[in-house]
């Protein structure tokens, strides 16, 4: 019997966002903590973090490429506000914390191997996400540090994203 499954991946669960979060914490302690790092990044990698919890994504490669093109189109953080965040040098120490860690052909060679297993995923996301009106929180998420989870999936229309 391996470890168990957080609650946050069921894409059913009623724990609130902020218990999702720590449960994603705890499930995940190689992730960086946002408060470590400078005010501005660290809010940024806490929406980050907090988009793992609600869109029922783990740390795999897989869902790491799946989670950026969920938030351009299903939330406030469009392609272009991430072209505009990723200009924060801040930005670059996820990804040299990562090279670091398993090293740069490490890196881009679980890209190019996940990448065509999750872009028949993608476009699936892309059809369901167009002309979408309402979108969920990015940046300014505190206000659903309280819901269930599922009512927030259920109000974003996100549980058809969620395995």
């Amino acid at each position: 019997m391996g470890k168990p499954r957080p609650h946050y991946l069921d894409k059913n669960s009623t724990q609130t966002l902020q218990e999702g979060l720590e449960e994603y914490y705890a499930f995940n302690p190689h992730v960086t903590p946002p408060s470590t790092q400078p005010p501005e990044f660290g809010k940024i990698l806490l929406a980050h973090d907090v988009g793992h919890v609600i869109y029922g994504c783990d740390t795999s490669m897989y869902d790491e490429l799946k989670i950026l093109p969920l938030f351009w189109w299903t939330s406030e953080c469009t392609f272009q506000q991430f072209r505009q965040m990723r200009n924060t040098p801040a930005v670059d120490v996820m990804y040299d914390d990562l090279i670091r860690e398993k090293g740069a052909f490490w890196l881009y060679s679980e890209i190019c191997k996940t990448l065509p297993l999750v872009i028949p995923e993608l476009i699936l996301i892309w059809f369901r996400t167009r002309n979408r009106k309402k979108r969920l929180p990015f940046l300014e998420f505190e206000p659903l540090l309280d819901r269930s989870l599922l009512n927030i999936r259920q109000e974003f229309d996100l549980l058809q994203f969620i395995k």
